[in-house]
């Protein structure tokens, strides 16, 4: 496949010092990108809700991508609805209109599963993105990404600009956010795992019953995916990136346990939402579109990422 030449092109990442952003930095560089064209704004520096930080960040640059947004599990979403819908919102919509008027070559947007209906036939295709309401607890925060998606084709019929949007599944890895208070599934199970064992524990409490199901896309994996559709899709349909294996919860934090030698009782707080009932993408769109599939395997991510947390834990 010929593509998108990177050699040369000044490329944006938002969210560029996190988790994902730095594996994607690092698929960049290998698919020829040059490190000293490539800029990451921080926050700090520049707070994208606001639309004269956006018009900064855009300015001179060939390539977007935007990694940059305001995100938790379940409990950050109940806690802030309000700041991950107008967070999200302000920082995409305006930063693609920046992008329109700098003329940027490429915006590349990466979205949420937490766009879908709760319930969509499983595994989730793209097309049904929009045949009913989020799951309730992550809805603000999936509907102002989606609302991205709409902005992308609405600027591409009218102005031909070049947007497209990409869909991965929940993220884990190394460096992922481990703080208790917004981390999502597998790095808080992991905390919580370890706390339990350095306190000498014999009970885990978990939230929900353990029955929703969930697809769990490894960052390198991902941020390589990201970089496929870079460089080879220029299309105005969505593209989910995951690897089409479901787990459920129970057998998540089951697994979890094995691989850090917990044998506790895992107590289920079902008073607790469980969140949406079950996740799993189609990713033949992907394959098809720019030849992407998932590379590593499930427990080898997840011991590492384990392995990464313990080194780094205190």
């Amino acid at each position: 496949m010929t593509g998108l030449e990177l050699k040369d092109k000044r490329i944006l990442v938002t969210g560029g010092a996190g988790f994902l952003g730095k594996q994607v930095i690092d698929q960049l560089c290998k698919a020829g990108a040059s490190k000293d064209k490539i800029t990451v704004v921080r926050s700090r520096d520049y707070d994208l809700c606001q639309m004269e930080a956006c018009k900064r960040a855009a300015d001179q640059q060939d390539i977007i991508i935007h990694l940059a947004a305001h995100v938790g599990g379940i409990g950050l979403n109940r806690e802030k609805p309000a700041e991950l819908f107008y967070d999200n919102l302000m920082m995409g919509t305006q930063l693609i209109h920046a992008a329109y008027e700098a003329g940027v070559e490429k915006f590349v947007c990466v979205g949420t599963i937490c766009a879908y209906p709760k319930f969509t036939p499983v595994p989730f295709k793209e097309e049904d993105i929009w045949n009913g309401y989020p799951e309730e607890t992550n809805a603000p925060y999936g509907i102002a990404k989606k609302a991205l998606l709409v902005q992308l084709q609405a600027y591409r019929q009218q102005y031909n600009f070049n947007g497209i949007y990409l869909l991965p599944v929940n993220l884990y890895g190394p460096e992922d956010n481990f703080n208790p208070n917004s981390s999502h599934v597998i790095p808080a199970l992991i905390r919580k795992v370890q706390e339990a064992q350095e306190r000498g524990d014999k009970q885990l409490p978990v939230w929900g019953d353990g029955t929703p199901t969930r697809e769990f896309l490894y960052s390198e994996d991902a941020a390589r995916g990201i970089v496929m559709g870079t460089q080879f899709y220029d299309d105005s349909e969505p593209v989910n990136l995951g690897t089409g294996y479901e787990i459920s919860i129970k057998d998540l934090i089951t697994t979890i346990c094995r691989l850090m030698k917990f044998e506790g009782e895992i107590v289920w707080e079902t008073d607790k939402p469980n969140g949406q009932p079950r996740r799993c993408l189609d990713t033949e769109r992907a394959k098809k579109e720019f030849g992407f599939t998932a590379q590593i395997g499930f427990e080898e991510g997840l011991k590492n990422t384990i392995d990464w947390w313990r080194k780094n834990a205190n």
